[in-house]
């Protein structure tokens, strides 16, 4: 059986289960960045709100890793920057020549702020003061390095400029902490509590980016936005911090239970209290910016919902 059909095999023997049946995978990240207690939560508001229905967080790899754990059935939600998923739905970047067309989405929950973090006495104090330094760039695979790399490429930086570390959020802490590195990548929602803890045993900094910058990354990655960390968010951080964000996606299999799907962006939206008792990031779980930020085609339960509670998807959001 090829790959494709075997995914959709999966997604078919899933989707013929009986609801009661259903326990739900749910593909997040490392312990130490937002989607693993994000995606906790959304367990926890499923199990408790989505009739026959449990759902438990698994740790992952993060973004990329996570479409692949999609499209083969072996995860049955899951958590994913948008670059990653327009990538994936689209064919390109690190998918080119292995599109995931069958994704889709089900909500933009947040939106990721890329923090590149330094430590006093580094000399670090802008993008291409990078250049020549030991530099976390994020897990292998994770959504965090897509980021980094699109930052970095849009602005002349490549990583022959510098000696790049593949590390997950604890890992990056750490050697910040321990001086094994100069700077580390975070793409995640703030606060996250690797920098929290981090900030609470050295002083740290957030390298601001300028206007120019952005513009430039924006220019190559059309799911990048403008976003400012505010400030006092990580102790030591005294100033607003001019940055860039990408949304973070909720994906499902386009052959998931169309009912089921319905209940689960129903029960999201309707109980996200419980989220944000979780995680602050899940302020921002609401229809408005879903409908802005997604970049790929709503799955057909999300649609029910939407349309249920008057929002208008835009035209790409429809299969």
């Amino acid at each position: 059986m090829t790959y494709k059909l075997a995914a959709y095999a999966a997604a078919a023997a899933f989707a013929a289960l009986p609801i009661s049946a259903q326990d739900l995978s749910i593909a997040t990240g490392g312990t130490g960045g937002v989607y693993f207690p994000y995606g906790g939560g959304l367990g926890e508001v499923i199990s408790r709100h989505v009739d026959g229905a449990t759902g438990s967080a698994e740790v992952t790899g993060a973004s990329v890793e996570n479409v692949a754990l999609i499209s083969r059935g072996d995860s049955d939600l899951a958590l994913a920057l948008a670059d990653t998923v327009y990538q994936a739905f689209h064919g390109e970047g690190a998918f080119e020549g292995r599109q995931v067309s069958e994704l889709r989405a089900l909500a933009s929950i947040y939106p990721n702020a890329v923090q590149i973090v330094t430590v006093e006495g580094s000399g670090i104090t802008s993008l291409d003061d990078l250049r020549g330094q030991r530099v976390s760039v994020g897990a292998p695979g994770s959504g965090t390095e897509v980021s980094a790399q699109t930052l970095l490429a849009a602005n002349g930086i490549t990583y022959d400029d510098f000696d790049p570390q593949r590390l997950n959020f604890n890992e990056t802490a750490d050697a910040l902490r321990d001086g094994d590195i100069a700077a580390g990548f975070w793409s995640v929602g703030p606060p996250t509590s690797s920098i929290m803890n981090l900030a609470t045993t050295r002083d740290i900094s957030i390298v601001a980016l300028t206007e120019e910058q952005i513009a430039a990354a924006v220019e190559v990655e059309p799911t990048f936005a403008p976003y400012t960390l505010r400030a006092g968010i990580y102790d030591g951080v005294a100033e607003p911090v001019l940055t860039i964000s990408t949304p973070n996606v909720l994906i499902a299999h386009a052959d998931m239970d169309e009912e089921l799907v319905y209940n689960i962006v129903k029960a999201m939206y309707e109980n996200v209290d419980e989220l944000i008792a979780i995680h602050p990031a899940a302020n921002d779980t609401t229809v408005d910016f879903s409908i802005d930020s997604t970049p790929i085609p709503f799955h057909a339960g999300a649609l029910r919902y939407f349309e249920e509670v008057g929002a208008t998807p835009q035209a790409h959001q429809i299969p």
